[in-house]
């Protein structure tokens, strides 16, 4: 695991390149605190970056960026690909060989051999530059579940690359604000992808390539992931139990291979419970938990977490968080985000603790709400299709009610399948934002509504709310908040429930097996009936939640109505003083007014 950035651009001098990618590298030397190299081919005028966090084969055999023997092809790798030893093997049998034990080289060895067509063969998490000298193409390619990040600025024949927006601004080559991030923020609670904070900078798709011609200066991005439709031919339940225990073994098994300190998070619910108790399975090395407890007793899951604790081998790290440690830590969380977002606060956490405790990788349970219905919005889809029967016009009305969560019915004007995904998710109505950023309403409904990146979803069954959750929630909040909050502090998180053959064998089941409308993920839990304890999946949903309302209630800050600027600003702050509103709301205006 690791950060990458890169420049292609017959704009500047080899030497000019190296000091802005050596400067990029330099501001991602927190996710990759091990070692650092950098390549440079002046003739095809490329320069490619690294920062290197040792998890597999750590001598220095796996420095990057690296090459083949002949030096046919070069790249600079951040992630890992756990089935490298098969594919490794494979390639062994036709008569290639290798000179490291690292899955860097066999990505290399790969693409030399199968072409683009390796992309496709990898399963891991990863976000990689290669360059291929022959052909001077340089590739951009990212992984088919968006589990790590990749940025890219494509202007006037230059190309830059990097893990991180912000340090893309570094170089000086990107420096102009996307003056349309706060209207997605302050609806969203994130900025969505492709789009980010800087204008023309974006997100690489997952499952994709960008190719880049480096001799043209021009480039295509195109899928490697697939798009044929899954046929759902698992209709029986215990079959579905069956292959779920079977392929969910299996992804744990693989990710937890690691020549580095790995350990798991382990919060008392039910997925990290489940994650923690399958690696415990795994003899070949003792398990090590990170668990995080509260003082405020509504959130403290000491009692649950103790439950599967007690089931564990290993050690076990447990960190009591505070309001004053919350307080003391809280400019540096804000400071290490990449990009505004209202998630992430509880990573930070733990992630630090990790990092503190000797460990390099974890395990964590990110990915079963979203493939076996663990939020509310699962239920809740169908009434949006009795909603959507009735006049959109009347929903303008909505506008004007008092209450939050009936004030955001006002989505449903639009006919738009964002709308719908606001009115479950959203913060903050159209007409709301207009007024926090001064500026006119229907540019508001321009920037959220004008275009549609989203496929139609067909009905509003429990199918449509994963993929909202998935491809909305996960993937850009979720899943970005975890990589950055974690790289942060040196650490990899590997997520066993996305892993690509588990993902493709959950989208085979059945959906009249795979949801339940009486239990959320029901089908996970009965899976594991004689392995998870029912202590842990018979009781109210939580998450891995921190005391936020009430911490950012006492927040000297974030609290100060006085502080903010507008007259809806600080009446969401007096809203949420007197419990009235989720501290989401006041924790994305406190950041919007931090970038005035």
């Amino acid at each position: 695991m690791c950060r990458i950035a890169g420049i292609i651009s017959a704009k500047y001098q080899a030497s000019e390149r190296e000091a802005k990618t050596g400067r990029m590298c330099a501001t991602l030397a927190h996710g990759g605190p091990d070692d650092e190299g950098l390549f440079s081919d002046a003739e095809n005028h490329i320069t490619l970056g690294h920062r290197r966090l040792s998890v597999i084969d750590l001598s220095r055999n796996g420095h990057q960026p690296m090459s083949d023997n002949r030096k046919r092809a070069w790249i600079s790798f951040n992630g890992e690909i756990y089935n490298y030893a098969e594919l490794k093997r494979e390639l062994a049998g036709a008569g290639l060989t290798f000179h490291s034990d690292t899955d860097t080289e066999v990505i290399i060895t790969g693409y030399l051999h199968w072409g683009t067509g390796v992309f496709s063969r990898l399963r891991g998490m990863f976000a990689f530059a290669l360059y291929d000298v022959e052909k001077s193409l340089t590739f951009l390619v990212r992984d088919s579940a968006g589990i790590k990040p990749l940025y890219y600025y494509a202007q006037d024949g230059t190309l830059i690359f990097s893990s991180e927006v912000k340090t893309l601004k570094i170089t000086g080559m990107v420096t102009e604000a996307d003056e349309t991030w706060p209207v997605r923020f302050l609806a969203l609670g994130h900025i969505p992808e492709p789009y980010t904070t800087l204008k023309n900078v974006f997100s690489i798709e997952k499952g994709h390539f960008l190719v880049w011609d480096n001799r043209a200066g021009s480039f295509r991005i195109q899928s490697f992931a697939g798009e044929t439709a899954v046929k759902t031919d698992i209709t029986s339940l215990a079959s579905a139990r069956e292959h779920i225990r079977d392929a969910l073994q299996i992804a744990v098994q693989r990710q937890l291979m690691a020549d580095a300190p790995i350990g798991v998070f382990l919060s008392g619910g039910i997925d990290s419970s489940l994650i923690s108790l399958l690696a415990n399975k795994e003899k070949h090395q003792l398990l090590k938990t990170i668990s995080i407890y509260f003082n405020e007793r509504s959130y403290d899951e000491r009692s649950y977490q103790n439950i599967v604790l007690n089931e564990l081998e290993g050690e076990k790290f447990a960190h009591l968080v505070r309001q004053e440690d919350f307080d003391r830590l809280f400019p540096a969380i804000v400071s290490s985000m990449d990009m505004p977002t209202t998630d992430g606060i509880n990573t930070w956490f733990i992630s630090k603790y990790a990092h503190e405790d000797g460990l390099k990788a974890v395990l964590s349970g990110v990915g079963a709400d979203e493939l076996f219905g663990g939020y509310p919005s699962f239920n809740r889809i169908s009434y949006l299709g009795y909603l959507r029967s009735m006049p959109s016009k009347l929903f303008k009305l909505a506008r004007y009610l008092n209450a939050d969560k009936y004030k955001k019915i006002s989505f449903l004007a639009h006919d738009h399948p964002l709308a719908d995904y606001l009115l479950l998710r959203g913060l903050f109505t159209p007409d709301d934002i207009a007024e926090i950023l001064d500026i006119d309403e229907d540019e508001v409904n321009r920037i959220l509504f004008g275009e549609n990146l989203i496929p139609d979803l067909g009905p509003y069954n429990q199918q449509h709310a994963a993929w909202f959750e998935t491809n909305i929630y996960m993937q850009n909040q979720l899943l970005r908040d975890t990589d950055v909050m974690s790289m942060h502090h040196g650490l990899e998180v590997r997520v066993p429930f996305l892993d690509e053959d588990f993902r493709q064998l959950v989208g085979r089941i059945d959906p009249a097996i795979r949801f339940s409308k009486k239990q959320p993920k029901k089908l996970l839990i009965e899976s594991f009936g004689g392995l998870l304890p029912e202590a842990v999946w018979n009781r109210p949903k939580m998450g891995f939640t921190f005391p936020l309302q009430e911490w950012m209630g006492k927040h000297i800050e974030i609290s100060d109505e006085v502080l903010y600027r507008g007259r809806i600003a600080k009446d969401t702050v007096k809203k949420f003083k007197q419990g009235r509103l989720h501290w989401s709301k006041v924790f994305a205006l406190y950041q919007i007014q931090l970038h005035d």
